[in-house]
């Protein structure tokens, strides 16, 4: 089997990973045997990142040790620092299935749909209230006819006053608001000064 290659950053990552683990396979006297191997092979699949303690050899009989484990069990040598071994084997099925499950949540919108934001999306049409909804559909109805719809608020505006309705703002050709009170700004201003500063 291929023996997996690692980048600097990856290695140090996994360096770094592995530092709290404790070795969880013991090389024993009689070196590297099919069961040692075997034993290895299961735990990796258990854990991806495993150190191994290597009893009673020498550095270049750990280190054959090492490239024959890679090798075999097709995983990578992370580090070697004296006795220990530290190896790393990732689980691709695991992978594959966080991914696509990572996929299957995200939600994708295409460019031609209408963005809505995430509130108003988790939000059901009935749960809204009738105040919103009769909102939407004064929207609605002003959007197909501008002109039914301005005449359609000027009622409504009247039925709660007893008042006749007064054109709005918007409905002005010139686009620029009216003031309330009548008179201009000037006038107002000063009327408020001597108002406040009146002695009596």
């Amino acid at each position: 089997m291929p023996k997996l290659e690692l980048t600097s950053q990856q290695r140090s990552a996994l360096r770094a990973a592995a530092h709290p683990l404790h070795p969880v396979v013991l090389i024993g006297d009689r070196g590297l045997t099919a069961a040692v191997l075997e034993e290895i092979d299961r735990t990796l699949a258990a854990h991806e990142l495993i150190k191994i303690r290597v009893a009673g050899a020498e550095r270049d009989e750990r280190d054959a040790m090492l490239t024959e484990i890679c090798e075999t069990l097709s995983c990578a040598a992370v580090h070697h620092l004296g006795k220990t071994l530290i190896i790393y084997r990732p689980d691709l099925l695991a992978q594959q299935a966080a991914q696509a499950a990572e996929n299957a949540t995200r939600a994708v919108r295409r460019k031609s749909e209408p963005y809505v934001p995430k509130k108003q999306a988790a939000q059901p049409r009935a749960a809204r209230p009738a105040s919103q909804r009769a909102a939407g559909a004064n929207r609605a109805d002003q959007a197909q006819d501008p002109a039914a719809g301005a005449a359609k608020s000027r009622m409504a505006a009247s039925r709660g006053t007893g008042k006749p309705a007064r054109n709005s703002r918007a409905d002005a050709g010139h686009g620029i608001p009216r003031r309330s009170g009548g008179g201009s700004a000037l006038s107002l201003r000063a009327g408020a000064r001597r108002g406040r500063t009146s002695r009596g």
